[in-house]
């Protein structure tokens, strides 16, 4: 609960920024925010632009990157879609869906969206200003590396939205890649004066060794850069936080073997954490060319582009798979996309995801889906239709599926029928993300996989005991940033 007199905190707004991609930006962002919402501030986290196939659902209805999501838990608060305004989810390498403020707007090819920054940046502002009235405190995330030249006109993600709003930063560096120094003093240099001065100290993430064999090397950055470092972070083992964009391979666990094929454009493999969580259970993700091994349960996953990630499981040689295993008697479950795939028939008459068309599904379910312009965007609450288990979770998909399979349903949210089971009850799809989360539905969905003696996994505590491992391991950050001078410029006096 709140404290009843809020700790004083020396900046309105805190950006986080990184030398690289997967530094540590997220899970600082996470950590500070619960660090504040310990002391009783309102805070909120703000990503302005994010690009990433995890996405959540928010209580307004809109969709924002999955990692601000995971800081509002953090914070204490409803996600909403001002916290992350602009997400960009690739179908493409080249091209990517562009959602602003919670809604698909357009799809788009990197050079018109680089020059649709300028509109995005209005929507940036505009969220963030709704923030900032409406908290105590706003922790920003950057995106990538600030150091990216290539990117930097136009800039809304890192030092462009730093400059717009006058807000300081700080950088994060991995010790663990190697070449921390380098990273540090590379980004920097790479920075214009104002940008320089803006950023009030250095975080170094993910160390494990003696901090003394460290100690010389931070004594000559701080002499040399004229900036504190102000916390070398631990490298924690056994985190249960929601993975951004990245797939973490689990380690072998138990002895029920599920296997996931990594599609090309996987989306919300979030799906997978209470898997890959538990302790009966070994997660095997399959990438492309890899053997695939024996399974209990096949799960094909979500995808951001359905027809195109279908063609590749054929080139694959999944079809053949999918066969024999459920000849010698396992179980498919296809989720969102994935469950689209199972079926007979995919239509695209719209061109949603690309061009228009259809594709032969892999007929193990009795359905046809079409693709749509409007996305479904909704969090759902309701009970698995073949076991007595309560489910939870979220619908994002921009499909409608019907035939004579989904009159056997796999859930029942709010009364509605969603998903569909086959006649010999082999195969199960749904268009609920986060299936297994719920404790009731993750146990009940493994029995119905075989799995007789299921346990129950509690992601939700799971992720909550990560959360205060982390604030607790930043506390010393929290303390320092709380007592460093805080007027303009931004740069440290010495």
């Amino acid at each position: 609960m709140p404290a009843a007199h809020p700790a004083h905190w020396p900046w309105p707004t805190l950006m986080v920024q990184g030398c690289t991609s997967d530094a540590g930006k997220s899970t600082v962002v996470a950590a500070l925010c619960r660090l504040l919402a310990r002391r009783g501030l309102r805070v909120a986290p703000f990503k302005p632009q994010n690009m990433a196939l995890n996405s959540a659902v928010t209580a307004d209805g809109g969709e924002i990157g999955r990692a601000q999501a995971l800081q509002a838990l953090a914070a204490g608060v409803a996600p909403h879609s001002d916290m992350n305004p602009v997400l960009l989810k690739p179908s493409s390498d080249t091209g990517a869906q562009i959602i602003i403020q919670g809604r698909v707007r357009a799809d788009m090819d990197a050079r018109d969206y680089h020059h649709y920054k300028s509109t995005a940046m209005l929507a940036v502002l505009d969220s963030y200003r709704r923030l900032q009235h409406g908290y105590d405190a706003v922790v920003v995330e950057g995106a990538g590396s600030p150091a990216e030249i290539n990117l930097r006109d136009r800039d809304i993600a890192n030092m462009g939205f730093a400059e717009a709003v006058d807000c300081p930063v700080i950088l994060v560096a991995d010790i663990d890649r190697g070449g921390v120094f380098a990273h540090l003093l590379g980004t920097l240099d790479c920075l214009s004066q104002s940008e320089r001065d803006r950023i009030i100290g250095f975080v170094i993430n993910r160390f494990r060794g003696d901090i003394g064999l460290l100690q010389g090397g931070l004594d000559w950055l701080e002499a040399r850069t004229g900036k504190p470092v102000l916390a070398v972070l631990p490298y924690l083992h056994g985190l249960q936080l929601d993975a951004e964009d990245s797939i973490q391979q689990q380690q072998q666990r138990g002895s029920f073997d599920i296997v996931v094929p990594v599609l090309p454009r996987i989306s919300n493999h979030t799906d997978f954490d209470a898997l890959r969580a538990h302790p009966q259970v070994n997660l095997h993700f399959v990438g492309p060319d890899a053997p695939k091994p024996p399974a209990d349960l096949v799960i094909l996953p979500g995808s951001k582009h359905t027809r195109a990630d279908l063609a590749f499981l054929q080139q694959q040689g999944w079809p053949q798979y999918l066969q024999r295993h459920l000849r010698y008697g396992g179980k498919v479950l296809g989720i969102c996309g994935g469950y689209q795939m199972l079926g007979r028939q995919v239509h695209d008459p719209l061109g949603v995801e690309g061009s228009a068309g259809s594709s032969t599904g892999l007929g193990l379910l009795a359905i046809d889906t079409t693709l749509a312009a409007d996305k479904t965007l909704r969090q759902r609450h309701g009970q698995c239709a073949f076991a007595a288990a309560e489910v939870s979770g979220y619908e994002i998909h921009m499909g409608i599926s019907h035939g004579p399979d989904c009159a056997r349903p796999a859930l029942l949210l709010a009364g509605e029928a969603d998903g569909a089971i086959s006649s010999d009850g082999q195969v199960m799809g749904s268009y609920l993300h986060g299936l297994f989360d719920h404790p009731a539905a993750g146990a009940a969905l493994l029995r119905w996989a075989g799995l007789d003696n299921a346990v129950s996994v509690d992601l939700a505590a799971l992720r909550e005991a990560s959360i205060e491992r982390l604030a607790d391991a930043c506390e010393t950050l929290y303390q320092r940033l709380s007592t460093l001078p805080h007027g303009r410029p931004f740069q440290q006096q010495q």
